[in-house]
C-alpha cells in the first residue's frame, strides 16, 4: 500500500495503547512518516509528555500554541507559534498540547466571554461544573479536535492519547453526553464529537502494544470496546520493540565457537550460551503472542522493531518510521465495495 495514502485513510488518528508500550514514540514515527510523505501534520499531545518533541530533537515542552518539529527536506526549521487557523505547509510536523482548561478559555472567548473566562479558572468554579456533568473536560479537548479537523489545519491530525483505562472514559464520554443532555451547546458539542468519532474517513484509532501477553491482553479488550461502545473504526495494530530475527539460534554457543577455531574463555562461552538461551526464550514467546493477536483480533499488524537504546531521538525515528513504512507497503490496498 502506498504510505501517502495509508497516510490519508482518515484526517485524525488517535493513537491509544496501555502505558509504557512506545505510544508517544509511535506517535512521532508515523508523524514523520507522513511528513515524508509530503503530507502536512499536527501531532496533539494531551498529557504534557516530551516524548515527541525529543524524538524529533527538541527541547521537550510543547505549549498550547505548539511548535514546528519537523519540515522534510529542510536543512533547519523554526520553532515559533502557529496561528491555530493556519494550515501547516506539507512535509511539515508542527505539534501542541491541548488541555480542558486551554480549551475551555478559547471557548468562552469566541463566545463573547474573554472578560470572565480567567476568573471563571481561578475562582474554581469549573472544577465544580466538572464534577457535576462528567466527561465535560473530555468533551472540551475532543470538541478542540473536532474544531481543528474541520478547519482543514493539517492533512493529518496524531492524538498522542492517554493510556488505554483513561482513553475508553475519553473517547465515550461525548455518547454519554449525548444521552443525558436533551438540548443546548453541551449536547450539540457532543453531538459533534460523535459525528466526528464515528466516522472513519475522518477519525480511526491506531493501537500500540507489545509482544507480550498482558499488553495484547489490553489491547484486544481495548479494540472491542472501542468498536462496541464508541463505535469508532480501527485501523491496523502497531507492534512495537518486536526482536528482529536472528539466525543460528539453534546451535549450542559452544558448537559455534568450536566450529570457528577461535579459543574463548570458558565464561564467555557460557555468557554467549545464555544470551543465545534468552534471546531464543524471547523471539519464542514473541511469535506466540503476535499469532494469538492475530487470532484474536483480526486487523492488520506493523511490527517495528526493538531499539537496544534509552532514549529516542531524530537517528532512532527514522528507523522506527522506515519499519513502519516496510509494514505498510506490504499492506492490500482496501476494498472499496467492502467499505
Amino acid at each position: 500500500m502506498d504510505i501517502r495514502s495509508f497516510c490519508s485513510q482518515s484526517r485524525v488518528v488517535i493513537v491509544a495503547g496501555k502505558g509504557g508500550v512506545g505510544k508517544t514514540t509511535m506517535v512521532a514515527a508515523l508523524a514523520h512518516l507522513a511528513a515524508g510523505a509530503g503530507l502536512s501534520v499536527l501531532v496533539i499531545e494531551l498529557e504534557g509528555r516530551t516524548g515527541v518533541s525529543t524524538a524529533f530533537g527538541g527541547s521537550g515542552g510543547l505549549g498550547y500554541a505548539g511548535e514546528v518539529l519537523h519540515a522534510a527536506g529542510a536543512k533547519g526549521i523554526g520553532g515559533g507559534d502557529s496561528d491555530d487557523g493556519a494550515a501547516i505547509p506539507p512535509g511539515v510536523v508542527h505539534a501542541r498540547t491541548i488541555t480542558p482548561d486551554d480549551a475551555l478559555l478559547e471557548y468562552l472567548d469566541d463566545h463573547g466571554m474573554k472578560r470572565f473566562s480567567k476568573r471563571l479558572l481561578s475562582s474554581g468554579i469549573i472544577d465544580i461544573v466538572a464534577g457535576a456533568i462528567p466527561g465535560i473536560r473530555d468533551i472540551l479537548v475532543l470538541g478542540k479536535v473536532k474544531q481543528i479537523e474541520q478547519r482543514g489545519v493539517a492533512d493529518l491530525v496524531l492524538v498522542d492519547a492517554p493510556a488505554t483505562g483513561h482513553t475508553m472514559t475519553f473517547l465515550s464520554s461525548a455518547g454519554g453526553l449525548l444521552d443525558a443532555a436533551r438540548a443546548g451547546p453541551i449536547r450539540a458539542q457532543a453531538a459533534d464529537v460523535v459525528a466526528l468519532l464515528s466516522d472513519p474517513k475522518r477519525c480511526q484509532v491506531a493501537l500500540v502494544t507489545l509482544p507480550e501477553e498482558m499488553p495484547v491482553n489490553e489491547v484486544v479488550e481495548a479494540a472491542y470496546q472501542l468498536e462496541d461502545k464508541v463505535g469508532i473504526a480501527l485501523g491496523p495494530v502497531i507492534v512495537n520493540a518486536c526482536y528482529p530475527p536472528m539466525e543460528g539460534l539453534a546451535t549450542p554457543a559452544a558448537d559455534t565457537v568450536a566450529a570457528t577455531g577461535v579459543d574463548l574463555d570458558p565464561r564467555l562461552v557460557e555468557a554467549l550460551e545464555q544470551a543465545r538461551l534468552f534471546r531464543r526464550r524471547r523471539q519464542g514467546l514473541q511469535e506466540e503472542q503476535v499469532t494469538r493477536l492475530a487470532r484474536e483480533l483480526p486487523l492488520a499488524q506493523l511490527r517495528v522493531p526493538y531499539l537496544f537504546t534509552d532514549t529516542i531521538g531524530p537517528l532512532e525515528l527514522d528507523t522506527l518510521s522506515q519499519a513502519l513504512a516496510r509494514c505498510i507497503e506490504a499492506l492490500h490496498e482496501p476494498d472499496p465495495v467492502a467499505q
